[in-house]
């Protein structure tokens, strides 16, 4: 058995890895929206930048997942952060008009970026479950879950500083060389062997299996399913810019504390269930989560003060960090060791879709119904959702973190379906 120290230790490089992947993610996309604008001046070309990034991510995702299944894990999570660092300086030579047309380059290497996040997901997920003790996986997913909302909120914030201070060129430079960090911290992570020969080179037999296994998995894509309704139907966040102007009839600082008011709630929330995790009634927990973020979601719609706004905004992200938490343990206890890349590109497309989706439907929603009847409606749908789920899904009603861990405390490798 793995001691507690050694866990420690190789949590917090692979948590390094989380952290400066993210980040680096995150600073480089903050840029290009500004760049592409500064460019263009047309905000269709900062909806472009999305499409750009969400083409490949899509076409590379299912088999990134069949990779991280059968070859070197620390492998393809490195090539994900090496894909990070060509694009920062690529971009920086593009900034500095070394490179043209600039526009298509932006897109070209914001299309890099999506194959990056399709490699780092399965990868990262894959290394977490392989890596960590699952007696200890509600609270490593907890800590994780707070680290990625921390870089969530501070890596917006870096690359607007760093534009203003040293420009575009140095920016793109910068959030490659933090991705260098997470290169060298996956480095001295010591992977364990694997690899099985099984289907190796049949990625649609490796896939159907994959697909398989969620689908008769009943627990598990119970999980995922709620999560993908929860997002898809109560994602305010797409139309705050509008929010802001109609409602708060305040600027661009309103909507940046407004952004960052979810995921302060989702870090500390994830900080607090780190030392006190959910292992009894996990799934009544995560349902009424669900619940809690539809509500809050409602409440929103109708405050007309920034503190309030700020106050259930807050509360979303404190509702959404117990569902994300809760669901990430899931999935590390149900999913066999050989099949977590596969299984995590699946939940990546689920939860990739809901995003995108999400952001189409508020804001169809938004143009039918008004701004703030359709705000209303995605969380009114949202607690319908969650209230249907507790009544029609017994499974996740029934399940507790608890008894996951006993079950699979001594069969590590569960049986995968053939």
């Amino acid at each position: 058995m793995q001691s507690k120290k050694s866990t420690n230790k190789t949590f917090r490089d692979l948590l390094i890895y989380r952290i400066a992947s993210t980040i680096s993610y995150q600073m480089m996309m903050v840029a290009v929206g500004w760049h592409i604008f500064e460019i263009t001046n047309d905000v269709v070309s900062l909806g472009l930048v999305g499409l750009a990034e969400l083409v490949p991510y899509f076409l590379f995702a299912l088999y990134a997942g069949h990779a991280v299944d059968y070859y070197s894990r620390k492998l393809i999570a490195f090539l994900a952060c090496l894909l990070h660092v060509i694009v920062g300086v690529f971009l920086m030579f593009v900034a500095m008009d070394y490179l043209q047309p600039a526009s298509a380059l932006i897109y070209l290497g914001v299309a890099f970026l999506g194959i990056g996040r399709a490699l780092l997901r399965p990868s990262y997920q894959s290394l977490f479950g392989e890596l960590i003790p699952r007696e200890e996986t509600p609270k490593y997913s907890a800590y994780a879950s707070s680290a990625f909302q921390a870089c969530v909120v501070s890596g917006p914030a870096i690359a607007g500083i760093l534009i203003g201070l040293i420009g575009l060129e140095w920016t793109y430079f910068i959030s490659g060389v933090v991705a260098v960090f997470g290169m060298y911290a996956i480095v001295l992570i010591d992977e364990k062997k694997h690899v099985s020969m099984e289907h190796k080179n049949q990625f649609f037999k490796s896939l159907k299996i994959g697909l398989s296994y969620v689908k008769n998995h009943h627990l598990l894509l119970t999980t995922m399913s709620l999560d993908m309704m929860a997002v898809l139907f109560g994602g305010a966040v797409s139309m705050l810019p509008a929010f802001v102007k109609e409602v708060l009839h305040a600027g661009p600082e309103a909507l940046g504390i407004l952004r960052a008011a979810p995921a302060i709630g989702s870090m500390l929330t994830g900080f607090y269930l780190a030392r006190h995790p959910i292992l009894k009634y996990s799934g009544k927990y995560m349902i009424a989560a669900v619940a809690g973020f539809g509500f809050s979601i409602i409440a929103f719609s109708l405050s007309e003060t920034l503190f309030l706004s700020v106050v259930f905004l807050f509360l979303t992200g404190f509702f959404d960090s117990i569902s994300v938490v809760v669901r990430s343990a899931v999935f590390q206890l149900t999913t066999p060791d050989q099949m977590r890349g596969r299984v995590s590109a699946i939940n990546g497309i689920f939860v990739g879709s809901s995003n995108e989706l999400g952001a189409l439907e508020s804001g169809v929603a938004a143009s039918l119904m008004g701004l703030i009847p359709s705000i209303a409606f995605g969380g009114a749908v949202t607690v319908v959702v969650a209230a249907v789920t507790y009544f029609f899904a017994p499974t996740l009603r029934k399940m507790d973190l608890k008894d996951l861990i006993e079950q699979h405390a001594h069969d590590p490798k569960p049986e995968i379906v053939k």
